[in-house]
């Protein structure tokens, strides 16, 4: 996990977190579906935590989304920033319902969802609000 300390290219992701985010893309475990994703969480203070999905024979998969959410509350985070999430080609690759759902439990209204391509380009940029309005629950 790094710190981040540079303001955010809206347009592209840094050098550094592309490489986290392709780096865990590889290491995805997806047999059955052949979609590997991985996602990166800035969290309020900076940190980074990124995670791939996980799949297994009883399709009750981890996404990528949910490992990273993961990885931020067992460090003691609670807050999430941003989100990158990178796909297993060129096109954008938004979080499922499930996670727009675990998302709005640990992100605000102006926490923003990157949708990149492997150059760390920003295919598509929402606020959790676009992505799942009308929210359920969450505090």
């Amino acid at each position: 996990m790094t710190a981040m300390t540079d303001p955010v290219d809206p347009d592209r992701l840094r050098p550094e977190q592309l490489s986290m985010l392709l780096d865990a893309r590889a290491n995805a475990y997806a047999p059955y579906s052949g979609h590997p994703v991985a996602a990166l969480l800035v969290s309020d203070s900076g940190r980074l935590f990124c995670s791939c999905n996980v799949e297994s024979a009883h399709f009750k998969s981890i996404c990528a989304e949910a490992g990273a959410i993961s990885a931020l509350i067992s460090a003691g985070e609670q807050r999430i920033r941003e989100v990158w999430i990178l796909g297993p080609g060129p096109e954008p690759c938004p979080p499922c319902g499930d996670c727009r759902q675990r998302l709005h439990e640990f992100a605000g209204t102006q926490t923003r969802i990157h949708l990149v391509d492997e150059e760390g380009r920003v295919l598509n940029s929402y606020s959790l609000p676009d992505l799942l309005p009308e929210a359920f629950g969450g505090p």
